[in-house]
C-alpha cells in the first residue's frame, strides 16, 4: 500500500506476534503498550522500540494522531472496553479472539463498529493457517464432494497456563480456546442451527467450568458437526480436523507439516490417500495483518468483522448453555 501504516500494539505478553506481523508488512510501530513494566521492557528491547514509544496506559494513545491501527491482545474480559475506546477515537482495530465473553459486550462492540468510520477485525487466526486454508480450498472445489460431517478439536493443556483471567467463570474453555474450532467449522461449512453439548470436569481443579466439552452441531442441508474442547488434556496442543464428504475425506491440523486427502475413483472406490505438504504456521499474524492492511487501503470490510466474531462467540455461548442445562440450544445470530 502507498501509505505506511503506523501501528500501536496493546498487550505485550500475547501481542508480540502482532508486532512481528505488522513489521513483516512494513508498518511502522508507533507505540507498544502493556500495564506490566517487565513485559513492556522485554518487548521493547526485543524489537528495538525506544522507551518514548513504550506506554503503560492505553488511554495515553487514544488521541495520538500518529496512530492508524491498533492491535488488541489483552485478556478477553478487556476486549470490549479497549476496542470500543479506540474505535471511538477513529483508530482501525484488530482485536484478538474471542471477540468478547458476553452477549452484552458483543452487542456493544458491534454498535460501536457501526457508528465508527474505522475498520474492525477479529483475529480468527485459524482462517490464516495454511492447512486449514487448503482444506477450505479443497471443499469449495468439490474435491471431496458434498460435506456431510465435519469435526474439529481444541486440545490444549492449560495446567501451567491458568491464571486469574483464565480462571474467570465467564471465560469458559469453549469460549476462550474452543472458539478456534467453532470458528473454523463456521468458516468452512456455515452456521449451525442447533447445538447439544456435554461436559466433564476432571483435570483443572482451579477453575469452576468444565475442562472437557463435546458439542454436536446440526446444520441445514443434511450436515452435522462436532467440536471437542479439552483444556486439561495430557497431550501436545492440536486442532485436529476431519472433513467428510460424499467423494472423499480431509484430515488435517495446525501443527503438522502434512495433511491427508482421501478421494474416490469413478466407481466410488477409495484411492490411495494423498499426502499434501503444508507450511506449519498456527499463528499466521503476518497474513492476518496483511489482509487487514489491504482492507484499510481499499476501504473494504474484512470478512471477520465484529458481527462475524460475535456469531462464533454466540455458538460457544450456546454450547456452554446446552452443557449446563442438558437441552439443545439454537444460537441467536441476530445482532
Amino acid at each position: 500500500m502507498d501509505k505506511k501504516l503506523k501501528v500501536a500494539n496493546i498487550g505485550m505478553k500475547f501481542g508480540m506476534s502482532h508486532v512481528e506481523g505488522a513489521m513483516s508488512c512494513d508498518a511502522e510501530i508507533a507505540a507498544i503498550c502493556d500495564s506490566d513494566e517487565e513485559n513492556l521492557r522485554f518487548a521493547g528491547e526485543r524489537y528495538s522500540i525506544p522507551e518514548e514509544k513504550r506506554f503503560l496506559d492505553y488511554k495515553d494513545l487514544l488521541e495520538r494522531e500518529d496512530i492508524d491501527v491498533v492491535t488488541v491482545a489483552i485478556p478477553d474480559q478487556q476486549h470490549c472496553r479497549v476496542s470500543c475506546d479506540f474505535l471511538r477515537a477513529g483508530k482501525h482495530v484488530l482485536c484478538e479472539k474471542p471477540l468478547a465473553l458476553t452477549r452484552e459486550d458483543l452487542e456493544e462492540i458491534i454498535k460501536t463498529e457501526d457508528e465508527s468510520d474505522a475498520q474492525f477485525m477479529v483475529g480468527q487466526i485459524c482462517r490464516f493457517t495454511p492447512a486449514f486454508e487448503k482444506a477450505k480450498e479443497l471443499v469449495e472445489s468439490g474435491t471431496i464432494g458434498e460435506v456431510y460431517f465435519i469435526e474439529s478439536e481444541y486440545a490444549h493443556d492449560y495446567m501451567k497456563l491458568v491464571d486469574n483471567w483464565r480462571s474467570d467463570p465467564l471465560r469458559h474453555g469453549v469460549i476462550g480456546g474452543g472458539c478456534h474450532a467453532v470458528d473454523l467449522i463456521r468458516w468452512i461449512v456455515g452456521d449451525p442451527v442447533e447445538v447439544f453439548a456435554y461436559g466433564t470436569h476432571k483435570l483443572l481443579p482451579t477453575v469452576a467450568y468444565d475442562d472437557a466439552t463435546v458439542a454436536i452441531m446440526k446444520f441445514n442441508d443434511n450436515l452435522m458437526g462436532k467440536v471437542f474442547v479439552s483444556t486439561g488434556c495430557k497431550r501436545d496442543y492440536t486442532m485436529r480436523t476431519c472433513i467428510y464428504g460424499t467423494k472423499g475425506t480431509i484430515i488435517c491440523d495446525n501443527t503438522s507439516p502434512t495433511m491427508t486427502l482421501f478421494t474416490t475413483d469413478e466407481e466410488g472406490v477409495v484411492k490411495e490417500p494423498q499426502t499434501i505438504d503444508v507450511q506449519v504456521n498456527n499463528h499466521n499474524a503476518a497474513k492476518e495483518f496483511e489482509v487487514f492492511a489491504d482492507a484499510i487501503a481499499n476501504n473494504r470490510k474484512v470478512l471477520t468483522d465484529a458481527r462475524e466474531g460475535a456469531k462464533t462467540v454466540e455458538v460457544c455461548l450456546s454450547i456452554v448453555e446446552s452443557s449446563e442445562t442438558g437441552k439443545p440450544v439454537r444460537p441467536d445470530y441476530n445482532f
